[in-house]
């Protein structure tokens, strides 16, 4: 791979002994056990706990306000900025911190699996676990593999560093801070190591889209006929299991972009939720779990080492982190063509939304702006049930332009393509959170396929009177009433009263978007 430019201070801190450079599966678990990071289970993954921090950080996320960046950002409470001097101070603070550590971990890797977008990183952890869980998701060297003309990214993982927010101006002992000009991201105060990927997640959602490539918050898969679906929505809704299709070969399952050839995974693995899982519901996921996979706060029988899935006892956002190639049923390497079929995941809290309808391009426009859906408990410090949100382009804690940028580039990729968008409700039916049940994933993934398979194109729909939504009246295996809420719901009174309340949050909402052309909201948005 391209020879990583790295500055003087690194350079120092890489010349020490104890720097372990890219080491195997087998030695990065043999370190995570010596040092008493974490526990080897059953099936030979490792199980970590990442301590008071369970979740993301998103309050202590920042951008470098630099010259390049100052213009471009969407800057606001999502993408905070922090100064070059208080990044400065913090950069020289974490170098010395990391010096002072025995033994230092380093994985060079990269970022896009088209060689023409891809970008090299590097990982610098003082955990042996956060760098075998770098090496599972990210995508690993090849032995042959084109340099490229792109600068390296640096991740400094600090977890033991704690933050002093009186003197570093910071907002907590935590931090995530990001530098384009510096191409290096700090992170310290939080042993979560889902920080990491979503950092180099936002990066690519700043630097794809300079080269005309849609960067998207979504999974994907293809078909036997070479059909590709994606996938968009927050964690929880059903991204990772949707996906993971056995009659279908998974592309990735959380990031990607969209150039004019085709769709490419930006990563090399897989960071599946794993609350809950079973190898009945989820085998694709489950049977994925073996040596070197990392399992972040799950609890284990600690006579058997086996995973209880059901147990929430650290989280509910227990996580599994494995490679790409620990599925059997992958596109290697994780590209394909254009996709046919787009698919929003919602998680309505007020189960008022149907299950599934068929978009038209503006109202996928609308919907992608909105991204509504209910943040789930743990994915986030201080969410403990589920809380109904709108999240732009179901991914905004991750994009640092504006997001009409965004909306604009899916707008001309569906019209370009012909692509079929549908709105698929994995929430609540029957009533709203605490009085409903969630949707059953039967029949979610029975919709999906029919709507994959074209199934829906020719099917009888009536119009949802509230949001005008397209709903289809058969869907094969799924009973009729199931399909349209109102008749889910004992109390049809309450149905409707939710629905305007819901309605109602979307118009408000869309009012932050004054400056997106008026057909996408007269067009796409609720009737009421």
């Amino acid at each position: 791979m391209k020879t990583i430019e790295v500055s003087n201070e690194l350079t120092e801190l890489l010349k020490a002994k104890n720097t372990y450079h890219n080491l195997s599966v087998s030695k990065l678990v043999e370190k995570v056990i010596e040092r008493k990071e974490g526990t080897i289970t059953s099936t030979g993954a490792i199980r970590a706990t990442t301590g008071a921090y369970t979740g993301r950080s998103p309050k202590d996320k920042f951008i470098v306000k630099e010259n390049s960046t100052e213009k471009k950002v969407d800057w606001g409470s999502v993408n905070q900025p922090i100064s070059e001097e208080v990044f400065e101070k913090l950069y020289a603070k974490v170098i010395d911190h990391l010096k002072n550590k025995d033994e230092l971990f380093v994985f060079d890797g990269y970022a896009g699996a088209d060689y023409k977008y891809r970008l090299p990183i590097r990982v610098i952890n003082e955990f042996a676990w956060h760098n075998l869980f770098a090496r599972q998701l990210f995508i690993r060297p090849e032995k042959e593999e084109p340099a490229g003309d792109k600068l390296p990214f640096t991740i400094l993982s600090a977890p033991n560093f704690k933050a002093d927010p009186l003197v570093d101006g910071t907002n907590s002992e935590t931090f995530i801070i990001v530098s384009f000009e510096k191409r290096t991201i700090l992170i310290g105060g939080t042993e979560y190591a889902g920080e990491m990927k979503k950092s180099i997640f936002s990066i690519m959602n700043y630097l794809l889209p300079e080269e005309d490539i849609f960067s998207m918050h979504c999974s994907a898969n293809v078909g036997i006929e070479g059909d590709v679906a994606l996938f968009f929505g927050l964690s929880g809704t059903g991204k990772t299991t949707l996906s993971a299709d056995p009659n279908r070969k998974l592309i990735g399952d959380d990031e990607h972009g969209w150039s004019n050839s085709g769709v490419f995974n930006i990563e090399g693995g897989c960071y599946a939720k794993c609350i809950n899982l079973s190898k009945e519901k989820e085998p694709q996921i489950f049977n994925s779990i073996r040596f070197g996979s990392v399992l972040e706060n799950v609890v284990l029988d600690e006579v058997s080492g086996e995973a209880d899935y059901d147990n929430t006892f650290f989280t509910e956002n227990t996580r599994a982190a494995y490679p790409l190639d620990a599925m059997d049923n992958i596109v290697m390497p994780s590209v394909a063509g254009h996709p046919n079929t787009i698919v929003f995941l919602t998680a309505d809290a007020f189960g008022v939304l149907p299950p599934i309808s068929k978009l038209t391009k503006e109202q996928a426009m609308y919907h992608f702006l909105s991204g509504y859906t209910s943040k789930l408990a743990g994915t986030e410090r201080g969410i403990t049930s589920p809380e109904a949100t709108f999240s732009t382009c179901f991914g905004s804690p991750f994009l640092p332009l504006p997001a009409t940028r965004y909306a604009e580039m899916l707008g001309k990729k569906i019209e370009e393509h012909d692509v079929s968008v549908y709105l698929v409700n994995t929430g609540w039916t029957g009533g709203e959170y605490g009085i409903g049940s969630r949707m059953s994933l039967k029949y979610t993934r029975a919709m999906v396929l029919a709507a994959l398979e074209g199934e829906l194109d020719l099917v009888e729909e009536t119009v949802d009177e509230t949001f005008g939504l397209h709903i289809p009246l058969n869907v094969p295996g799924v009973p009729d009433e199931v399909l349209q809420p109102v008749k889910t719901w004992e109390d049809q009174e309450a149905y409707y009263q939710k629905a305007q309340e819901l309605a109602a949050k979307f118009k408000e909402n869309f009012k932050k978007f004054a400056h997106v052309p008026g057909h996408i909201e007269q067009l796409g948005g609720p009737l009421v």
